[in-house]
C-alpha cells in the first residue's frame, strides 16, 4: 500500500495537484488495504504529493483502520460532528488545484469539499487511479484466483441443484448457502440463475420458473473475495438440446474462443469485441447479441477498461477482465459463456476453469 501511495502522490507532483481527495470505497481500500461500506458516512483519503496522507472516517472504525496496516494519520468522527470542519484544522484547505473522482463524488460533497478553499480549480484523478488499478501485483492476481475457484464452485452447486420441477430461487439459494458455508459473506452482483425462455434476457431476474426438460439453464455468479471480485457466466441444457439451441451454444462458443486467442499483451482491446461480433453477425446471430464483450474486474466487478469496439486502448499483462459473448433469443432462450482473464506476458490465463463444452445435464 505505501508503494501505491507514493506513486499516487507522484503522479499529483507531477500534475501540479495540491490535494487530492479520495471518496469510493474500492479506492480507498486500493490505498488504505482497509474496505468498509461507510453507509451514509463520510469515508475520505487525503492525499498531498509532498507530505502524509490523511484519512477521515466514523471513528468507530479507526482501529480496524489500523489493524489493516495504515501509518498515518486518521481523522475519526462522532456522528455530532463535522467531519469537513476537522479536515479543516489539518490544513487540507492550503491549496489552488484538488483532485476528485468525478465520477463518484456527489454533488453535495463536492461543494462541501470545495468550499474549504477561497479559490480552487477542480482536476479529476480517476483516470489515473483506473490506469494504477488496471495491471495487477502477484497478490492481487493470488487473490482474483481464489474468488475465480470460489465462482466455480458455485457453478458445481447450481448444476449439481438441477431437477426437474425446481426454481429459478430453490437453486440460487442453494449455491449462496454452499458459498456462505465457505467464509463468502458477500456476492458481487445479484446472482442469476435463469431456466428456458428467461435465459433470452442479458439481465433476466431469477423468480418460480421451474426446469423442464429441453430448458437452457444460465448461471451468473461471483464473490467478493479478500476485497476482489470474480464474474462467471455458464450455461447448460437440460436432458436434451434442439439442433437450433446446439448452434446458438457452439457459436458463442466459438466467438469466446476467437476472443480469448487474441488476448495478449499489445491487442487492442476493441479487437476483442469485434473478433466475437464478427463471428456471431457471420452466423446470423447479430442482432442478438447486444452488449460489449466484457469488462475490467478487479476491485469493483465491472471497472476499468470498457471491453467495447470502441476502446483503442491495448492489453498490458497483469491486467484482468471478463469475456462474456451472448446470443439471446427470447423464445428459444439464450446462451452466455464468460471467463475470469488475466494477461499474461505472453498471452492469457482463464481464472475460471469450469469447462465450456456443452453439457446437456439429466
Amino acid at each position: 500500500m505505501e508503494q501505491r501511495l507514493k506513486d499516487f502522490s507522484t503522479y499529483l507532483k507531477d500534475n501540479q495537484i495540491d490535494v487530492a481527495f479520495i471518496n469510493s470505497p474500492e479506492n480507498f481500500f486500493y490505498l488504505t488495504g482497509f474496505s468498509t461500506d461507510p453507509h451514509e458516512r463520510l469515508l475520505g483519503l487525503v492525499v498531498f504529493p509532498d507530505k502524509q496522507p490523511v484519512a477521515v472516517l466514523p471513528g468507530m472504525e479507526k482501529g480496524q483502520l489500523k489493524d489493516a496496516g495504515w501509518k498515518h494519520e486518521i481523522v475519526g468522527y462522532a456522528d455530532h460532528e463535522d467531519p469537513w470542519a476537522l479536515l479543516s484544522e489539518k490544513g487540507v484547505n492550503q491549496a489552488e488545484t484538488v483532485g476528485i473522482e468525478k465520477e463518484v463524488l456527489s454533488y453535495g460533497r463536492s461543494e462541501s469539499f470545495t468550499s474549504l478553499f477561497d479559490k480552487v480549480d477542480v482536476a479529476d484523478i480517476e483516470p489515473a487511479l483506473n490506469e494504477m488499478r488496471v495491471v495487477k501485483d502477484e497478490q492481487e492476481v493470488a487473490i482474483m484466483r481464489e474468488a475465480a475457484e470460489l465462482a466455480d464452485f458455485g457453478v458445481k452447486v447450481g448444476v449439481e441443484s438441477l431437477r426437474e420441477g425446481v426454481s429459478e430461487m430453490e437453486v440460487l439459494a442453494m449455491i449462496e448457502y454452499e458459498l456462505k458455508k465457505k467464509g463468502v459473506s458477500q456476492m458481487s452482483f445479484s446472482t442469476m440463475v435463469l431456466f428456458g425462455e428467461k435465459s433470452g434476457s442479458p439481465h433476466g431476474n431469477p423468480g418460480d420458473r421451474t426446469l423442464n426438460p429441453g430448458d437452457f439453464v444460465l448461471f451468473d455468479l461471483g464473490v467478493v473475495w479478500k476485497g476482489y471480485t470474480s464474474d462467471i457466466t455458464r450455461t447448460f441444457a437440460y436432458k436434451s438440446v434442439s439442433d437450433e439451441q446446439r448452434k446458438i451454444y457452439e457459436t458463442v462458443k466459438a466467438a469466446l474462443d476467437a476472443s480469448l486467442a487474441i488476448s495478449k499483451p499489445g491487442t487492442r482491446i476493441g479487437d476483442l469485441d469485434q473478433t466475437a461480433r464478427d463471428l456471431i453477425t457471420e452466423a446470423g446471430y447479430g442482432d442478438l447479441f447486444p452488449h460489449r464483450i466484457g469488462h475490467g474486474l478487479g476491485i469493483n466487478v465491472h471497472e476499468f477498461p470498457s471491453m467495447s469496439h470502441l476502446n483503442d486502448g491495448v492489453l498490458k499483462e497483469g491486467m484482468t477482465y471478463t469475456l462474456e459473448p451472448g446470443i439471446y433469443d427470447p423464445e428459444i432462450g439464450g446462451v452466455r459463456l464468460e471467463d475470469d482473464v488475466l494477461v499474461t506476458e505472453d498471452g492469457y490465463e482463464t481464472l475460471t476453469k469450469t469447462p465450456k463444452e456443452l453439457r446437456i445435464v439429466e
